[in-house]
Parts: C-alpha cells; sequence; structure tokens
C-alpha cells in the first residue's frame, strides 16, 4: 500500500506501549496509518507515547484500558473508525507463566475473546495476531515450518496454542475474517534513536534487557540457564531477529490481509539459530563493555526447548518479508538504548 492509501486506515494496537508493539507503531505512522493505542501499563511506560511521537513526528492516539474490560473496548470502537487491529496485549513470560498458569490463561485468552467479539460486532474482521515460536513444542525438528503440530512446553505458549485454535475457528464460521497468526521467534535491538527499547518492569525475563541491565551496572551478571543442552556450546539456540525488522513484517502482514481473506500462520525469524553466548559475545563487541554471566540449573518444567529456529520460506512467499538486520546490529541498537535510557 502507498502512504497516501494507507492513511484511510486506522489500525488498534493493543499493547502498543510495549516493546514490539511501540516499534510497530512508529512504522504505522511512518508508512503513514493512524494508529490507535491502548494499553493499561502493567509492562510499559507512559513516556513511550512521547517517544513514538519524537521518532516519528505524528502521535498515536492512547486509550489507556485493560482489554479485558469489554466496556472500555466497546468505547474505544465508539471513538475511533478502526478497520483493522494488530494484536500484541499478552502477558509474555514464560517462566513466570510456570508460577503463575491460571493468571496466565485467564489473562492471554480473555483478551483475545473480548477483542474479537467486539470486532465481529463492527464488522472489524481484519487482525494480525502476536503469536510465538512456542507453539512448536518440543518434539518438532528445527527448522520450523508452518504445517508442523503444534503444542506447547509451558502455560505461555499453551495460551498461543489455544489463542491460534480459537482464531482458526472463528475464520472457518465466518468467511469474511482475514487473519495473520505471525509466529515470531526472538526479537533483540532497539529503535537506532535509542528513544524506545526492551525496558520491563521489574527483574527482566528476558534475554537482552537483562544484558542491558548488566551492561548499564543496574544488575550485577546475568543468569544462563543451563549449559548443558545438546547444543554446539551447551546454551540454548534462538532465532534472534531485530525488533524493526519484526514490526515491518507487522506491516506486511497488514498488508496482505487488507487484500486477502482467511487465515494464514506464518513465522517471522531470520532463519538462523545464535546460542545465548553468541548474544553475550555479539554486545561486548558493539558495546565495548564486559558482561559477567554466572551458568545455573535450567528453569524448571523444562520451560525451554534447546534449539528453535525458522524456516522463512513463506514469510517471503506471502509478503515479501525478510529480516534484513544482523545480531551486531541488532546488539549496537540495544546498547544505544541502554546508554541512553538505563544509565541517566
Amino acid at each position: 500500500m502507498s502512504t497516501e492509501s494507507n492513511a484511510a486506515h486506522c489500525v488498534l494496537v493493543t499493547g502498543g506501549a510495549g516493546y514490539i508493539g511501540s516499534h510497530t507503531c512508529c512504522q504505522l505512522l511512518n508508512a503513514g496509518y493512524n494508529a490507535v493505542i491502548i494499553d493499561n501499563f502493567s509492562n510499559a511506560d507512559p513516556s513511550v507515547v512521547d517517544a513514538i511521537e519524537t521518532i516519528t513526528g505524528r502521535r498515536p492516539a492512547l486509550v489507556k484500558a485493560d482489554l479485558r474490560d469489554a466496556q472500555a473496548v466497546r468505547a474505544c470502537f465508539d471513538q475511533y473508525p478502526i478497520d483493522a487491529v494488530i494484536h500484541f496485549a499478552a502477558l509474555k513470560a514464560v517462566g513466570e507463566s510456570t508460577a503463575k498458569p491460571v493468571e496466565y490463561y485467564e489473562h492471554n485468552l480473555l483478551c483475545t475473546s473480548v477483542l474479537v467479539k467486539e470486532m465481529h460486532s463492527r464488522n472489524v474482521k481484519r487482525l494480525v495476531y502476536s503469536s510465538s515460536a512456542t507453539v512448536y513444542g518440543m518434539t518438532n525438528p528445527v527448522p520450523f515450518r508452518e504445517d508442523m503440530p503444534i503444542s506447547a512446553i509451558n502455560p505461555y505458549g499453551w495460551t498461543k496454542v489455544m489463542a491460534e485454535h480459537m482464531l482458526t475457528d472463528l475464520a472457518a464460521s465466518d468467511l469474511e475474517w482475514s487473519i495473520a497468526l505471525l509466529r515470531y521467534f526472538n526479537p533483540l535491538g532497539a529503535h537506532p534513536s535509542g528513544l524506545i527499547g526492551d525496558d520491563p518492569n521489574g527483574v527482566p525475563a528476558n534475554l537482552m534487557p537483562y544484558v542491558n541491565k548488566v551492561a548499564a551496572g543496574i544488575l550485577p551478571d546475568l543468569p544462563v540457564f543451563g549449559d548443558d543442552y545438546p547444543t554446539r556450546d551447551g546454551t540454548c539456540i534462538r532465532d534472534y531477529l531485530h525488533v524493526l525488522d519484526l514490526a515491518d513484517g507487522h506491516l506486511a502482514a497488514l498488508d496482505y490481509i487488507y487484500k486477502h481473506t482467511g487465515i494464514e500462520a506464518v513465522n517471522l525469524g531470520a532463519g538462523v539459530g545464535c546460542s545465548v553466548l553468541d548474544v553475550i559475545h555479539a554486545y561486548e563487541r558493539a558495546s565495548g563493555q564486559k558482561i559477567p554471566y554466572h551458568i545455573t540449573a535450567r528453569r524448571p518444567n523444562n520451560a525451554d526447548s534447546p534449539e528453535s529456529y525458522a524456516d522463512t520460506t513463506k514469510a517471503w512467499r506471502l509478503y515479501q518479508w525478510k529480516a534484513r538486520r544482523d545480531l551486531d546490529e541488532m546488539c549496537r541498537d540495544s546498547w544505544t538504548f541502554a546508554r541512553t535510557r538505563l544509565t541517566k
């Protein structure tokens, strides 16, 4: 779509003040879309909206509300001419999900069901859903393809599997729906401006925000959960992609669902695997900082699979999308964010 034609579209971004949501909002606004963020700021800072405006020169509309609140969601649709939704809002920490499974099931599935009920009532049937590579479980061989059976190894992953089933059944029941199930892998990096990045509340559950805080001197060292996996250096291997590449993938999916009906699951990844130690060493090169780390036990309940990376053929075939930024660039931009936002 051209920038001019995008200006006619109003996209609701649930969880749009979060890490991936905020970068996607930047790309949406730069591409000419109108964006509305709905966020309860349970794991984001309201200053992110100001940063989005500074980066893009445009301010997204903001609704501060919990997506589980059907009345608030209804009011949002009353106020804005929404014609498509990108749905990020969810609890997302794998380790926390094993400690608080009921909270994860209740939150993530209710958010999605409330949202799609309201969309259906408004005849807004274009949805880009934030799924996850965790749906490939433990038994599929790498690289993961979209036609493989899905399962999960932790409650967070099961919420994504269940939501995918819910949306697949919805699309089968009403052929007017157009839904992209984006199974993305491990986003790293930050906006090159340093104004937005991955800065969760409390102690980080994901690798790069933890590394950032170690590099910034906020945390003493990085725990590495296990070095006895059947991988080249014993640490888990993941498919890391730059958050801006991931955001661009959401715009490519959005363009696709404006032109096609039905439902498609699509991997968004770089298509190559890097170990935890690979990331640590790349960050040290990018930052000039030594990242102290210590090996600790694996996370409980087999929460982590040894190796995960994507077959990205379908993303190119449907969306003409591929990841373009490498691990060094992810680490450079992460370090820029750490210096800009965390060391003040």
